[in-house]
């Protein structure tokens, strides 16, 4: 069976995510976050101490976006991964990597500098700076979801997945009243799928029976006003 290394509303929820879309069998781990800081023991089936670690037989993942590729392409086939053959693969794996690669990447910054470090080495001009470098990359989504309800191929795949996960963080961290209209459509849509609510119950449960505190990692984290930059 597959194990999935998971810390509260973490990019670990991608996996998380595609697992209940896909219907596969799975444990979850729960760790507090920091795994690094908080559960030393986990660096032990990961060095880096980073979430999400995937376990399936052999092999081991710790990237999230490509651990949805892996879960597609070992579940094929599935309406969830776009194939070869398909016109808009190419999209497909852009937008799959554009979600963690483009979005999640000045989420962290915003994350660190913003809440994780201590009082005296955060830096609000970072916070700011890399909300504005978010709020423009995510704009470049607009003119393409005003005209349709999924990224690419006509329907929902991996790749709402990735960037559906980065809209989720940005609410997390208070940036939801700053998207743009298509944008804000459709996260509302991805939030009705019932894969994404059986993900969201199964981590508040798994956290429940584990004794892991049952709050996102990013709780509490307080955001300069910016504009959309």
């Amino acid at each position: 069976m597959i194990t999935l290394y998971h810390c509260m509303s973490a990019r670990s929820f991608r996996p998380l995510w595609m697992l209940e879309e896909l219907g596969l069998p799975y444990r979850l781990a729960m760790l507090p976050f920091p795994p690094r800081v908080l559960a030393r023991g986990y660096l032990e089936m990961n060095p880096l101490g980073t979430i999400p670690l995937l376990i399936d037989g052999d092999t081991r993942m710790t990237e999230s976006a490509a651990i949805c590729q892996y879960l597609c392409a070992r579940s094929a086939p599935t309406p969830l991964q776009v194939e070869p053959g398909e016109a808009e693969y190419g999209a497909y794996l852009n937008y799959l990597h554009f979600g963690e690669a483009t979005l999640t990447f000045p989420q962290t910054l915003i994350l660190r500098y913003g809440r994780f470090e201590p009082e005296e080495r955060r830096h609000p001009m970072v916070v700011e700076d890399y909300t504005r470098w978010f709020l423009a990359r995510l704009r470049a989504l607009e003119p393409r979801l005003a005209e349709r309800d999924h990224l690419c191929a006509d329907r929902f795949t991996a790749a709402d997945v990735s960037v559906g996960y980065a809209l989720m963080l940005a609410e997390l961290i208070g940036l939801a009243s700053q998207f743009t209209p298509a944008v804000a459509a459709y996260w509302e849509r991805l939030q009705q799928r019932a894969g994404y609510q059986r993900a969201l119950q199964a981590q508040e449960r798994a956290a429940r029976e584990q004794g892991v505190a049952p709050v996102p990692a990013t709780a509490g984290i307080v955001q300069p006003p910016v504009g959309t930059g």
